[in-house]
């Protein structure tokens, strides 16, 4: 019995926990950081605007990486030109956007598609930094990618 309560226990926290192989070793991340490895979405929830950034595409496939961007807030309107606001970091490199597609600048909930070039050949690192009106810093998105 305390055999099978062991096994049940080492196979329910194997699979709690995201894991990712690097070099034939195999890491254990937190929850928190598993968005980092893949497209899943990363919020920034700070100041009163809540702003959730998901990656849309794979970069192998990709003439141009699109973020999708969700900006909600019941504080004050929401007027930040993102394309503006955002830059993308890649291996230490910045790239302006290309452009926004989506809901224009004003209101309290905002969504669309923020659109770069693509990256040749593909980054170790990315990391989207958006800086909002009265911001002291900028929010910061990062995806681990090899």
């Amino acid at each position: 019995m305390l055999k099978q309560l062991m096994i049940v226990f080492v196979f329910a926290t194997m699979t709690a926990f995201p894991y990712v192989r690097d070099s034939g070793m195999v890491k254990i991340i937190s929850a928190s950081n598993a968005a980092e490895f893949g497209q899943a979405p990363q919020i920034n929830d700070e100041r009163g605007i809540k702003v959730t950034v998901t990656r849309q595409n794979t970069l192998n496939e990709a003439t141009t990486l699109a973020f999708e961007v969700i900006l909600e807030t019941h504080t004050r309107d929401l007027s930040d030109d993102l394309t503006k606001s955002s830059v993308l970091v890649a291996d230490g490199k910045q790239y302006m956007p290309l452009g926004w597609k989506g809901a224009p600048p004003g209101g309290h909930h905002r969504k669309g598609l923020l659109r770069f070039k693509a990256i040749v050949p593909q980054p170790k690192t990315m990391e989207l930094q958006i800086r909002l009106a009265g911001d002291p810093s900028p929010r910061s998105f990062k995806w681990l990618l090899k």
